[in-house]
């Protein structure tokens, strides 16, 4: 075989190319019989511009976007910006943790609305409160948690610490408000990086808006083409706006189920089964699900075993379980939202948050002796809540501590539902999530038993009781 023919497999780097200069590398290679190598040693930054802005911008080929890749850090942005921050779905975050970290006083966002208003006041008290709080929680509960996990022999100190950190942090981080600062690291591709900007650009809060702008003015040096068009959105202000009038008239709905398993396809075992033989066969996906339908339930579960029961641990399953598809919705508390907003290859609409749905008690703090200073710190965010949320209810959600419930709507598909479940049940997931991953399997197994059978869940361990050892109120 000649060298012209040999397969070559590299990396165009971005140490020695721009990000604009790879995406109309790969664009090229559509057109050009020349190798990847070619096409961008004839590029310069200035041909690149103009290629995107010809192709990009002027003809709408905006997959080619995709193919410039941006490292963004974000630093002391506030969790509920991080929440539009975090919401798209082609993208990758990390994010300061709340479980391995403490938060500073005086560590809170001081949203640009309420500067030199006469609410300023009202929310400087509430978060300096709830960070005093959150302070002064973290040696009890510490003491508390040490004593029930004592050093092991030879361990250090700073080990035994490491172990047991995230334990009590856990439990004191439900007094965080909303406005608790962040660092994120986001990964993503130039044309999800527009959308983006156009979100953050187009969002209630002021804080959020001045992100997007932070955003897009960073990506420009390196793509100053492929998002320098990224502008406020008006369809989505006004549509929010209407949205949000026409639902005040419904009122505040106090059910209190954690989560209600609201749509479900009846035959959705089926559809995956038949999939599954479609996939690998040469028939009519009706043939497929026909024969499925014939098959008695022996036959069923050989062939469900056929399908998932060679999974090992860190195996995925077979793309066809995506063919069934699960809504939920859930109430569940803000810390157990930040765990669950990651999962974003679900769909999932969040309510604004509140105070007005009840709080979370985690039992340590009640058993640390701080129940009462807990519970005087959540009146006091839902009293300043309360104060503001008549003027400018997005500003008010700043102060909403981790604590409080809130209402989320989920729609995943059964292979999304096996990497939840099984990453957020281990023993090192945060209990509140923990709870709700279990209960969403204890909701599915009863109308799809025979695939979920296969999920890979720690043994002996069920939602109620993480509930009954983890909280003191949910």
């Amino acid at each position: 075989m000649s060298d012209q023919f040999q397969r070559q497999i590299y990396l165009l780097s971005p140490r020695q190319l721009s990000p604009e200069t790879i995406a109309v590398t790969f664009a090229k290679t559509s057109r050009s019989p020349l190798t990847f190598r070619e096409i961008a040693d004839e590029l310069s930054d200035e041909k690149s511009a103009e290629f995107h802005e010809k192709w990009v911008v002027g003809y709408g080929h905006a997959s080619v976007a995709e193919h410039a890749v941006l490292h963004i850090a974000l630093e002391n942005v506030s969790r509920l910006a991080t929440e539009c921050i975090e919401s798209n779905r082609l993208a990758s975050y990390t994010e300061k943790s709340t479980r391995y970290q403490m938060w500073a006083l005086g560590g809170y966002h001081l949203p640009r609305e309420v500067i030199d208003e006469p609410q300023e006041l009202v929310f400087r008290k509430c978060c300096d409160h709830l960070f005093q709080v959150y302070h002064e929680s973290l040696e009890p509960v510490r003491e508390l948690v040490r004593k029930r996990f004592p050093r092991r022999e030879g361990e250090s100190d700073s080990a035994w610490e490491n172990r047991t950190r995230s334990k009590y942090v856990d439990a004191c981080r439900f007094l965080l408000p909303a406005a608790a600062l962040a660092n994120v690291g986001m990964t993503i591709n130039a044309r999800a990086l527009e959308h983006a900007i156009r979100k953050m650009l187009s969002h209630p809060l002021a804080e959020v808006q001045e992100i997007g702008q932070a955003v897009k003015e960073s990506a420009q040096r390196e793509v100053p083409t492929l998002v320098k068009y990224a502008d406020r959105v008006p369809y989505l202000t006004a549509t929010q706006e209407d949205l949000a009038d026409a639902t005040a008239k419904l009122g505040l709905d106090q059910s209190s189920e954690p989560l209600r398993l609201i749509s479900y396809d009846l035959e959705a075992e089926l559809r995956v089964m038949a999939a599954a033989l479609y996939a690998q066969g040469t028939c009519s996906f009706d043939s497929a699900l026909t024969h499925v339908r014939s098959l008695g339930e022996v036959a069923r579960l050989d062939l469900a075993q056929t399908i998932l029961g060679r999974l090992e641990r860190f195996d995925i399953p077979l793309r066809e379980l995506e063919h069934a598809t699960y809504t939920f919705e859930a109430l569940v508390d803000q810390g157990a939202y930040l765990e669950l907003k990651r999962h974003r290859m679900m769909t999932q609409t969040p309510q604004r948050l509140t105070a007005e749905l009840g709080y979370a008690v985690p039992k340590l703090i009640t058993e640390a002796g701080f129940e009462s200073a807990f519970r005087e710190a959540m009146d006091v965010a839902s009293d300043a809540y309360q104060e503001m949320v008549g003027w400018n209810p997005y500003v008010a959600a700043y102060l909403v501590p981790n604590a409080f419930n809130r209402r989320v709507l989920m729609t995943l598909n059964l292979r999304e539902l096996f990497h939840l479940c099984e990453l957020r049940s281990q023993s090192n997931a945060h209990f509140s999530i923990r709870r709700l991953a279990l209960l969403m399997v204890e909701l599915v197994r009863q109308v799809h038993p025979v695939l979920t059978a296969f999920l890979r869940l720690p043994e002996g361990v069920h939602w109620r009781g993480i509930e009954d050892e983890h909280f003191a109120q949910v």
